[in-house]
């Protein structure tokens, strides 16, 4: 989702938050939108601890057959709000599988950055959760050459060590030039560095999205895609939207080129095979940048995630190979993806499609951790309290009386609004949902309210919804 400001919040944050609001199982976006989009602030109540001491079994009663639900409760003047432009969704009852509401839930459309889910699903399938990203520096072919390969991590920062970037425990390049500079003097004692080569030959091009539009690097949501980049090609390390630069690779090598003093040359190339590695620093893990990428609708993470996947996958290393390597992963998860077409990982793309059916069903496998999703539901924002659903245009008004019950990803491209996830109903019912509001052309801001009002009305019917 494209946004103005982020909020920061640590992985004990929230727990707390999945703990406090009933979570726990068992029991594009672009550049920044055009409203205000303050924090809320309201600290998270606490989940109390008490003690469970056990109870005799008690004798079993006669079963008796459950009443016919009584589906009353409609929804339907909501999703016909004029705000939502031509609008699709649905919404499943997670317990029981059944379709409670429809509107188009078959139709493979754009889903803006809820496309991320799907991202994060496939690299949690292909690469495990705890893989990491990796940035090394090895032994060059000539005398004082060293090459700086980079491995797809975009949180790879140039700031000192302890400085805080938009990407929490990300690795430094002051801390690789000084592993570098220590096996560089044990193995050529009195030889200087003259030469560094920089190596993002790891991803293929082009960097750059052919459907994307290029106001998105401009305003700050989005660097050219690279190998090899520092602080996601943020002007500001430490914001989460900060305008990027042209040449990410350049803003890299020069960066670590600082730290070895004046006279050294920085050119473009590989590195020689089997090369000696000097040095290398790690990402953090695939889980955490899941949570980092989700919960704030980080575009630079989800395409690092979705190229790698592909590279692990056996795929390719440019966005054509992102689609072969993400269905067959999906497929594991036990939902064939029928419909759904990855043409990159953030969902800027108009021409990304997933039908809202295929969301709710991931959904419920998301909701219960099943597969080792747990990642994906840690990362989604929750109503008025994280991430991109606790700006103050979210979840306000008569809305807010869904505040910490909906746990979902929101989307944003000039062609529409997306809202998709997981919602505890006030009568207790777990309830899966995705909603589209799509233009053509531009879809307004305004389509958020009404997203957040439909979605709050769901709340209130539970498993009294209507598909009428």
């Amino acid at each position: 989702m494209r946004r103005r400001t982020a909020l920061a919040v640590s992985g004990g944050a929230v727990l707390v938050g999945l703990i406090a609001a009933g979570w726990v199982a068992g029991a594009a976006d672009g550049a920044p939108e055009p409203a205000a989009l303050a924090t809320r602030t309201a600290p998270l109540p606490i989940a109390s601890t008490r003690v469970v001491t056990a109870t005799p079994t008690p004798a079993p009663t006669p079963t008796r057959t459950a009443a016919p639900v009584a589906r009353t409760c409609s929804v339907a003047a909501a999703a016909r709000d004029p705000r939502l432009h031509s609008f699709q969704g649905q919404v499943l009852n997670a317990r029981t599988g059944e379709v409670l509401f429809d509107r188009g839930g078959g139709t493979p459309s754009r889903a803006a950055s809820v496309m991320k889910v799907l991202t994060s699903a496939a690299a949690l399938e292909v690469l495990g959760p705890d893989h990491r990203l990796t940035t090394e520096v090895v032994q060059g072919s000539r005398p004082g050459e060293i090459v700086l390969v980079g491995g797809g991590d975009p949180t790879l920062s140039r700031t000192p060590v302890r400085t805080a970037t938009a990407y929490a425990g990300a690795p430094h390049l002051s801390t690789l030039a000084r592993q570098v500079k220590a096996a560089w003097k044990a193995a050529h004692p009195g030889q200087r560095i003259t030469r560094i080569v920089l190596d993002s030959s790891y991803f293929g091009g082009p960097t750059w999205q052919p459907s994307w539009d290029v106001k998105e690097r401009r305003l700050g949501s989005t660097p050219e895609i690279t190998a090899l980049m520092v602080d996601g090609d943020r002007a500001d390390p430490a914001a989460s939207t900060s305008p990027r630069g042209s040449d990410p690779v350049g803003r890299a090598g020069s960066a670590f080129a600082s730290y070895f003093g004046r006279g050294v040359t920085v050119v473009r190339g590989t590195a020689p095979s089997g090369a000696a590695v000097l040095g290398a620093v790690r990402s953090q893990p695939v889980s955490t940048l899941i949570r980092q990428e989700l919960l704030v609708s980080d575009n630079t993470l989800a395409e690092a995630l979705a190229r790698v996947t592909a590279i692990e996958a056996g795929t390719g290393n440019t966005f054509s190979a992102i689609d072969a390597a993400v269905l067959p992963a999906l497929r594991a998860y036990g939902i064939a993806p029928t419909g759904v077409r990855v043409v990159d990982g953030s969902g800027l793309s108009d021409d990304d499609r997933i039908p809202p059916a295929y969301l709710t069903k991931l959904f419920v496998q998301v909701l219960h951790r099943s597969h080792g999703l747990g990642p994906v539901l840690d990362g989604l924002p929750i109503a008025g309290r994280t991430g991109s659903l606790a700006y103050s245009d979210r979840f306000s008004g008569a809305a807010a009386r869904a505040d910490g019950h909906v746990r979902a990803k929101t989307g944003w491209i000039d062609s529409g609004y997306t809202l998709a996830g997981i919602i505890r109903a006030e009568d207790g019912t777990p309830l899966t949902f995705a909603f589209y509001a799509l233009g053509p052309p531009i879809v307004s801001p305004t389509a958020k309210q009404a997203l957040d009002a439909l979605t709050a009305d769901v709340w209130s019917c539970g498993n009294r919804l209507s598909d009428r």
